[in-house]
Formats: C-alpha cells, sequence, structure tokens
C-alpha cells in the first residue's frame, strides 16, 4: 500500500504578534517559528499507520521554501521513505488550484493507493488543494475524514458533518483523503527517527523538473489572488439595546443600515 502525503510548512501564529508585511499582502514572516500544518500532522500520522498495517512506503511532498525541509525531516522522522521538495521562486503566490497543479504533474508519475492531504492549511484555510488535485488526476476523494479502513480496492471513510454528524462513505482507490484533525493521535519523533532521518535525501524538484510553464503557476497560474491584507480595527465601544424583541430587531436593522451592511 503506497501512501503520499502533502504537507505545507507555515508560520505559528496562535500566540504571536502579527504584523503585515510593507507591501499589503501577507504577513511579516520574520521572527515567526515555521512546523508542519497542524491538519497535515495527522495526515501524515495516518499514512504512517496504514503503511505500518498494510507494508508498503510512505511519501511526504511539499511545495515550499528551502526552509521546508525541517518539515519534511519530522516527516521522515515519524516513518516516511521518501521526501520530497517543490521549490522555485515562480511558485510563489501560487493558491490552491496552482499548488494542486504542481503536486499533480509530481505524483501522477509515482506509485500511489491513498494520497492524504490536511483538511486545510492554517495560513490560508482556503480547504481546496486536496479535492482540486483529485480532479486533477481523475480519482474520487473525500473531505473532513474522520476515520479510514481500508479493504482491498475500497476504503470506508467517515466524514465529519456539520451539527456532530458524521457520513460513512465507500470510496473506491486510488483516492485523495482530506484528513481532520482527531483522527488519530501523532505520534512524538524519536531519537532514532531522527537519525535516520538524518540519512535520507530530499529530492528537490524545480519549475522545470515539474513540467509547468511560468504562467500555470504563482500568481498567473492562480484563481485568487491576495491585493491588500490588513488587521481589522478594534471597536472601543460596545453598545447595549433594550427593549421587545420587535424593537431590538429594528434597531438592529438600522444599524446594518447605516453602516451599508445590507
Amino acid at each position: 500500500m503506497d501512501v503520499i502525503v502533502c504537507v505545507k510548512h507555515v508560520p505559528e501564529t496562535a500566540e504571536a504578534d502579527l504584523k503585515i508585511n510593507p507591501k499589503g499582502t501577507a504577513i511579516e514572516e520574520s521572527g515567526l517559528v515555521f512546523d508542519i500544518n497542524e491538519w497535515d500532522d495527522y495526515a501524515l500520522e495516518e499514512a504512517v499507520q496504514i503503511k505500518e498495517k498494510f507494508e508498503g512506503s510512505v511519501t511526504a511532498i511539499t511545495v515550499g521554501p528551502e526552509e521546508a525541509d525541517s518539515t519534511l525531516r519530522k516527516c521522515l522522522a515519524r516513518g516516511a521513505n521518501k521526501a520530497i521538495r517543490l521549490t522555485d521562486p515562480k511558485f510563489e503566490g501560487s493558491d490552491s488550484f496552482a499548488t494542486a497543479k504542481i503536486l499533480h504533474n509530481v505524483i501522477k508519475d509515482l506509485p500511489f493507493n491513498v494520497i492524504l492531504t490536511g483538511a486545510l492549511a492554517s495560513d490560508d484555510g482556503f480547504a481546496a488543494a486536496g479535492p482540486i488535485l483529485a480532479e486533477l488526476l481523475g480519482i474520487p476523494h473525500a473531505t473532513m475524514v474522520k476515520k479510514i479502513e481500508l479493504n482491498g480496492d475500497f476504503a470506508r471513510v467517515n466524514r465529519e458533518l456539520e451539527g456532530g454528524l458524521e457520513e460513512v462513505i465507500d470510496v473506491k482507490l486510488p483516492a485523495v483523503f482530506s484528513i481532520q484533525t482527531g483522527i488519530n493521535e501523532p505520534r512524538y519523533v524519536s531519537i532514532m527517527g531522527i537519525r535516520k532521518a538524518m540519512q535520507k535525501e530530499t529530492q528537490v524538484l524545480g519549475l522545470a523538473e515539474v513540467g509547468l510553464s511560468e504562467n500555470e503557476v504563482g500568481e498567473s497560474g492562480s484563481w485568487i489572488k491576495t491585493e491588500k491584507m490588513y488587521v481589522p480595527p478594534v471597536e472601543k465601544q460596545a453598545e447595549f439595546l433594550a427593549g421587545a424583541p420587535e424593537e431590538i430587531a429594528a434597531k438592529i436593522a438600522d444599524i446594518l443600515k447605516s453602516r451599508g451592511l445590507v
């Protein structure tokens, strides 16, 4: 059972004091700590568990800068057999669509039964790369996956829905599954795993090796472009509305209209 897991090297922003860069198009990354995307961490663990149960191999792949090697080394230390980093200045500014195209052009020539991605990335939250990759490969996919049971050429997966509900579906392999947090308990990296990871090489591919043109990647090949990013203004005053429900509803409607929201 050959598994490919797509991971992303992202900044940890939960407790960081974020600033917008001078261009106003992204956050200032200097001084931030980077690590594997939280959802991808669970996808990696699921991939390793599948390999341990059914044998085979796990290939970790990322689109990112040279610094993303630290995330790939973590994947190798946790049980991945191979690591591929897709790096090129032309890749900068790629949205989910362009990123999926880059991944597709490499993955299509690799052996795989299952492709795992995180349900979303903490830096953009688009949750689109996995489904787009599946469409480009022409294979089935399922998102928000909380459980996977492999049986021959099929996988029975539990999908998380709204309101605490779950959907159970059978998906024909090969397929792409976007993993939700909580599907497993990611293991700690052992010292032995770190030593083994240091002995493995990361394959690095650029635009020429991927086989795409400049117009197919980066901002030119993207559907979405960030034109402006800003920190929402902090409201200094809270207004409490009193009266009957009908009166409060009317006041809220007037406020929304006065601020151009409706």
